[in-house]
């Protein structure tokens, strides 16, 4: 049978839902005012590092939207305006993006730390009228082109005082809100069609791609995904994401509207406030938990001798423990349909290994849980990325629960999630409420059945408009039928969970949520007369890696030229002619390892627009060139990334491990 995945929602789903508070409203900026009645004088937004600290209630994060929207308006803004917002995670960024969209406007958004020419990229092909940004400093690193755009005001998200020689109107926050006080909002009537924001993605070509989401896109991430989380009033999440983030937007948006309490922190704080404000929820990418695992596992090693034997005794047991309770509950994600034997089988080893593992809770994951999560942690929202196995484990273990999504900027983003009463480890979970997913033959595009690997594709109310003033990439991103491809690789199990398994698309994407296109990276390295060839790989790891078919010609003239002669593996022909007089080095020697750490090193860093996630990590050498005649190149010499990956998947994970 085909897979075409319309999925229907699950009765539980329905339950949840129906337990969620309910916003009936068409457009985003309305909830405030329903928020504002429902929690009154409960802290919506709490900013503890700021100086002085900052807390919000509902009714006063209401009343400062519905103040910027008024000033704006006194500023001339009309519905459809489109207004640039460059600044990073505080209060002030929800009320600039709430203000303009509760007068009517769209914004586009990014951070203030990007490049320069990437936000003025933004800003022209936005066509935006205004500018938020987050300081002088960040107006600064834009003011000598501003002027050759039709920028009509500037708006300093601080209290910095206005430049009076800016060349264009000025004003900061304090002043804006100040505008609003002079003026009753003018209502306005937008409805679910309306543009609400764009938020830029990195195509291909490396120019970026305005993700056009409307205000039905928005809402309906705040309408479903009470079917994955059920927040109380006043429970605490800690905002660690860029709030401009398609993902930590969409999932503000709709943790707000149930009362929650946002705390901003950051990866300085991090570990700090999970102490303080012991939190229920955090909304983060794979690095994050990676990062709380590494630190947990740098505790154990500290510890002595004895105690860190009983430690991974515990884990070795709760390891075997989780395992068969995964069978007997049906959520083993490599045993998918166990037989009843097998599963009669598992609870037998639970009977057995529950009294050790309920032992390791008391003694050991308890802990755990206090020192790494505040020890009253609910649910940890994890998505941009997989979760590597053994953290997925080590959390299981832990007894901290870790639901995995998935989506990308063009869906809202969130299309799947695991649900706590179904958290299969290793998938993406099951689609939210009117999502449909379907696995198509990446080449006929005819739909695959359940467990076949094929390309993802998605239809559902938060797929995108469009692409902005980009009708070429909209048409080879959503087919006529409202199919949404999403580039990425994976299969459906029969119970409609989503695993994935590789992207069709180059875009690689790190742990920590950032999106690197590989090739600009790749042509810089190839400057290198010691690199013939290479191929980034990292999808989902810390940082990039790379396979690399070295110049041998180049390297054993370098080493004749350091006094030694390059050995090479058996078969090998030299293009020197050997000295038995020098000292000979392998490929896999220190010097040769260094001299390409640095050749990596200067090649990447040196090319325009550099960015840290740039960096190649660990890197391997292979000896066969990428070429048609082995199937790695294209009949147009491009390299066929899926088919490396498979070749040397082994030598690919080794690498990172």
């Amino acid at each position: 049978m085909s897979r075409v995945s319309a999925y229907t929602m699950t009765e539980i789903d329905r339950l949840k839902l129906s337990q969620a508070l309910d916003y009936d409203v068409p457009s985003l900026p309305e909830i405030w005012a329903i928020a504002a009645q429902r929690f009154n004088q409960a802290t919506a937004l709490h900013a503890p590092h700021l100086k002085p600290a900052i807390k919000l209630t509902f009714t006063q994060l209401y009343e400062q939207i519905k103040q910027c929207a008024s000033g704006l308006q006194v500023l001339g803004i009309q519905p459809g305006d489109r207004i640039c917002l460059f600044a990073d995670n505080s209060p002030r960024w929800l009320v600039a993006d709430q203000g303009m969209m509760m007068a009517g406007a769209v914004n586009a958004v990014r951070s203030s730390q990007a490049d320069k020419d990437e936000l003025l990229f933004l800003l022209q092909d936005s066509g935006s009228i205004a500018l938020f940004v987050e300081d002088l400093a960040t107006f600064n690193k834009l003011r000598d082109r501003l002027t050759q755009l039709p920028l009509r005001f500037v708006v300093l998200l601080s209290d910095e005082s206005p430049l009076e020689n800016a060349g264009l109107k000025m004003l900061n926050f304090s002043q804006l809100m100040e505008l609003g006080a002079t003026q009753s909002l003018q209502p306005l009537n937008r409805g679910r069609e309306d543009l609400a924001t764009l938020i830029y993605t990195s195509g291909t070509t490396g120019k970026p791609k305005g993700a056009m989401l409307s205000h039905g896109n928005l809402m309906h991430q705040v309408e479903t995904l009470g079917a994955v989380v059920q927040p109380k009033l006043g429970d605490r999440v800690l905002s660690i994401l860029p709030t401009w983030h398609a993902y930590e937007r969409s999932a503000e948006y709709f943790l707000l509207s149930q009362g929650c309490t946002q705390i901003y922190t950051s990866i300085r704080t991090v570990k700090k406030d999970l102490q303080e404000f012991k939190p229920q929820y955090m909304v983060s990418v794979p690095r994050i938990w990676e990062s709380v695992y590494e630190g947990v596992q740098k505790q154990f090693r500290e510890q002595p001798e004895k105690k860190q034997k009983l430690i991974h005794f515990f884990l070795d047991i709760s390891h075997r423990y989780i395992h068969a309770r995964r069978i007997w509950n049906n959520l083993e994600l490599l045993n998918r349909e166990p037989s009843l034997p097998e599963r009669i089988l598992a609870l037998g080893q639970m009977v057995i290994l529950a009294p050790l593992h309920a032992l390791g809770e008391k003694i050991v994951y308890s802990k755990v849980r206090e020192a790494a999560t505040g020890g009253r942690f609910r649910q940890a929202i994890s998505g941009g990325g997989s979760l590597a196995r053994h953290i997925d484990d080590f959390f299981e273990i832990m007894g901290i629960e870790v639901l995995v999504g998935y989506g990308l900027t063009e869906t809202s983003p969130v299309t799947n999630a695991r649900r706590p009463w179904r958290n299969l480890r290793g998938s993406s979970g099951q689609p939210i409420p009117g999502t449909e997913i379907r696995i198509v033959d990446l080449d006929s595009r005819n739909p695959l059945p359940s467990g076949d690997r094929g390309l993802v594709l998605i239809r559902g109310p938060q797929v995108m408009q469009g692409y902005y003033n980009n009708p070429e990439a909209t048409r080879k991103a959503i087919d006529p039928e409202g199919w949404f491809d999403s580039g990425d690789l994976g299969w459906v199990t029969k119970d409609n969970d989503l695993v994935l398994t590789g992207r069709a698309k180059d875009t690689i994407v790190l742990t920590n949520g950032e999106n690197i296109e590989p090739q600009p990276i790749e042509d810089a390295c190839l400057r290198s007369a010691y690199i013939d060839q290479i191929m980034l790989v990292g999808q989902d790891q810390k940082s990039l890696g790379a396979l690399i078919v070295p110049n041998l010609d180049a390297l054993e003239k370098w080493a004749i030229a350091q006094g030694s002669t390059l050995e090479l593996p058996e078969g090998m022909e030299s293009s020197t002619p050997p000295s038995p007089s020098l000292p000979s080095i392998t490929l896999d020697s220190k010097p040769i390892q260094d001299l390409l750490r640095k050749e990596l090193n200067r090649e990447v860093q040196n090319r325009p627009g550099y960015r840290p996630d740039d960096r190649i990590g660990p890197f391997r050498l292979i000896l066969e060139p990428f070429a048609i005649e082995n199937g790695l190149l294209t009949q147009t010499l491009k390299i066929r990334r899926n088919v490396v990956m498979d070749r040397y998947q082994g030598m690919i994970n080794e690498m990172f491990v």
